[in-house]
């Protein structure tokens, strides 16, 4: 794969890391497998995890405070969300020498999170590849070819988006101010993914469905499912009866499921409105003309 230098003017870019848990061991692994760059200090709080994030990364220093880590072209941050703003004014007052590059790695909240860096003529940006970090093993594996949504300060992106299309990965930028919703389109896609499987195991074994016949039901729907909708679309692929407009049937489920499960009950039938709408228009954001006419009969 053919790629620009992650390092303008030659040079192997120095990278630290602040936080030790799956996605910077991950991300830190590749580097340190590439070759390509200078994997130098790694700090986290507790020293056991520490050390097993040097091991599996292969390379790097422990670092045991903030204020004892050396310069470095680009720091990666990679704890909790949560603590992202905490450890950027930790990492400020600090006073690491700089200027350099600081990047989160967070889905939800925009580079600005690092904003205390600022002052220290630092640049900012967030990238936050999109894949499942269960398995740092298997992550790392499979990091090539990754996509990487990333926003923030020009420069910062240009220089983050180098290093990781210098191990494979596929950055794309994402419009200011997007984050929330470009995060929560992810979280669809796959987390709550997840729970719509879960229910419809769930539902499964109230039926009667065997358990050991369930995860096989579960697995080919699946697999046809994504298969369709990447070979079609979304709209091309969607069946059921809220697509063929059996409105008798989808409220006669909408009320079993309700029954069954008081919670999944309005998330069925938010579901089958949206499911009409994309059928009928090609889009969810779409009304149809039985809810502008407020039909009595349909499932909202």
């Amino acid at each position: 794969m053919q790629s620009r230098s992650p390092q303008p003017g030659g040079g192997r870019p120095r990278l630290n890391l602040v936080g030790a848990g799956s996605v910077g061991v991950t991300l830190f692994r590749v580097f340190a497998g590439s070759g390509l760059f200078d994997i130098q200090d790694i700090y986290g709080r507790d020293e056991a995890r520490l050390a097993r994030a040097l091991s599996f990364i292969g390379a790097g220093h422990a670092a045991t405070s903030l204020a004892t880590m050396r310069p470095a072209d680009i720091w990666f941050v990679t704890v909790p969300d949560t603590r992202i703003a905490e450890v950027a004014r930790d990492l400020a007052a600090a006073a690491p020498a700089g200027p350099a590059t600081a990047v989160h790695c967070s889905g939800f909240l925009p580079a600005s999170e690092l904003a205390p860096l600022s002052a220290l003529g630092w640049s900012l940006a967030s990238a936050h590849p999109v894949m499942t970090f269960a398995d740092p093993e298997a992550s790392a594996r499979a990091f090539p070819g990754t996509y990487c949504g990333m926003e923030g300060d020009e420069d910062a992106v240009r220089r983050v988006a180098a290093a990781l299309e210098a191990v494979g990965a596929r950055p794309f930028t994402i419009r200011p101010g997007g984050k929330a919703l470009y995060h929560a389109a992810a979280v669809l896609s796959n987390n709550l993914a997840v729970v719509l499987q879960a229910l419809a195991r769930e539902a499964w074994a109230e039926a009667g469905v065997p358990a050991k016949i369930a995860p096989d039901l579960n697995a080919a729907l699946l697999s046809s499912t994504a298969r369709n909708v990447n070979a079609l679309g979304p709209a091309e692929a969607l069946t059921g009866p809220a697509a063929r407009g059996d409105w008798s049937v989808v409220e006669r489920q909408a009320r079993a499921v309700e029954t069954w499960h008081p919670d999944a009950g309005p998330a069925y039938r938010s579901l089958s409105l949206l499911a009409r709408r994309l059928k009928r228009t090609g889009s969810t954001l779409h009304p149809v003309e039985e809810e502008r006419a407020g039909d009595a009969k349909g499932i909202v």
